[in-house]
């Protein structure tokens, strides 16, 4: 299970949106994971990440780069987010090379997944769906907060926030990807993705 499951949004909005998680298995390559998780943050920014962080020490934009990766210790899991294919399916290749030994989960659309595990030389292992949400659904926030909301799979993004940024966007007061980078901030371990955030509170902030 993984807590970047859940993110809401269409098949064209998510188009953007590719989290890949790395991860020690706890009792069996724990000790010494610290280094390799360094080196996965480090391959990852070579690739241009639209966010990195370290669950356990913040992301790039609460802590910046540099601190993220001296932050990371064994045992703790580090992620990196791209907003196209073309570059997860380097990426992915890049780690198979690496041989870091440690697993590593990509969220995303299905079939644009498995696509870049194929460019990469490598076959997917297992797949995770999420269920949706149920129970009283009718006290959720509208669709287009939850769009912005979910992309932190803690809930560290709050609704009022996402509706007030979007009327800083709609005044004129900021920009929409301040307002992205201002939530990203909010997401300790690094999994929002604040390049589809610009384009939803854009959206959100547009007159009609």
């Amino acid at each position: 299970m993984t807590h970047t499951l859940h993110r809401k949004g269409t098949a064209d909005n998510l188009s953007d949106d590719y989290v890949l998680l790395c991860i020690p298995a706890k009792g069996i390559n724990e000790d010494g994971s610290g280094a390799k998780m360094q080196e996965f943050l480090r391959i990852a920014l070579r690739h241009n990440p639209v966010n990195i962080g370290d669950i356990k020490s913040g992301n790039m934009y609460s802590v910046g780069t540099e601190k993220v990766i001296a932050g990371v210790q064994d045992g703790t899991i580090v992620h990196a987010v791209y907003d196209n294919p073309q570059t997860v399916a380097r990426v992915l290749k890049e780690l198979r090379e690496a041989d870091l030994g440690m697993s590593v989960v990509v969220s995303g659309l299905f079939r644009v997944v498995e696509e870049c595990c194929q460019k990469a030389g490598l076959k997917r292992h297992t797949v995770e769906y999420s269920l949706g949400i149920w129970g009283k659904t009718d006290k959720l926030p509208p669709e287009e907060v939850l769009e912005v909301t979910t992309m932190c799979g803690h809930g560290m993004v709050a609704t009022g926030l996402v509706d007030f940024l979007a009327d800083d966007v709609k005044r004129g007061r900021k920009s929409a990807q301040d307002a992205a980078n201002e939530l990203a901030r909010q997401c300790v371990c690094g999994v929002f993705n604040p390049a589809r955030a610009a384009k939803l509170l854009a959206a959100m902030a547009a007159p009609g």
